[in-house]
């Protein structure tokens, strides 16, 4: 480290203080903005998930639902951050695309989201959360939907064949959703009824032998 000049005069006590205080408030400053931006990320879950403020927040507690997306996501009427609703995916059960920006609608699709608004739109549900991962990657809350009668709704779209028990992520219902799934198939419930194996999401191709029970 080189030694200060001889020919610089010293900092008055005075100078010292007032250095001293600009580099207190940049690294106030710098701490704050850090701050904010992890809040801001786990309120938005960039983190894959916020349990405690979600849990705090929506666990058991009841919302009334103010608009279906498609069969597998709505919107609660509270706030989440700076959204005026909460987005709600629905854990353990992947419903056929009707909205996805370059994907056409799929077999079964449109019944799936009909299905959902029946049974959910403009009734006060409760919501259930895992105990670890409450949002998705993009933020919405991952959640199960029990409906005014009782019933859980990610399970009754399995259980009816409006959508596929969702073998990609692990969640406490996972065994009797997949249970459930291969039940309405044996029943050849909704769109099991006359599905193609192009029908099926990537996950599930040439895995399930739809053409010996559905032949062309």
């Amino acid at each position: 480290m080189n030694a200060r000049p001889s020919w610089l005069p010293k900092p008055t006590h005075r100078q010292r203080r007032w250095r001293y205080a600009r580099r207190k408030a940049a690294w106030t400053a710098v701490i704050a903005l850090a701050l904010g931006l992890l809040a801001y990320g786990d309120r938005r879950g960039l983190f894959g998930f916020a349990p405690t403020s979600d849990h705090q927040k929506y666990h058991n507690n009841f919302f009334p639902v103010v608009r279906v997306i498609d069969g597998d996501t709505l919107d609660l009427g509270i706030p989440d951050g700076d959204w005026p609703n909460t987005r709600v995916r629905l854990w353990g059960v992947d419903t056929p695309e009707t909205v996805e920006p370059k994907t056409p609608v799929q077999h079964f699709g449109p019944q799936a989201s009909q299905f959902t608004k029946r049974l959910a739109l403009e009734q006060t549900v409760r919501v259930e959360l895992e105990p670890t991962q409450t949002r998705d990657k993009y933020g919405r809350l991952l959640a199960f939907i029990v409906l005014p009668d009782g019933r859980i709704l990610n399970r009754v779209l399995i259980e009816e064949g409006y959508g596929y028990a969702d073998p990609r992520f692990e969640h406490s219902r996972k065994s009797e959703f997949a249970r459930l799934q291969k039940q309405a198939m044996e029943a050849r419930a909704g769109l099991w009824k006359d599905i193609r194996n192009e029908d099926l999401p990537y996950y599930y191709k040439d895995h399930l032998k739809l053409e010996a029970r559905n032949p062309k």
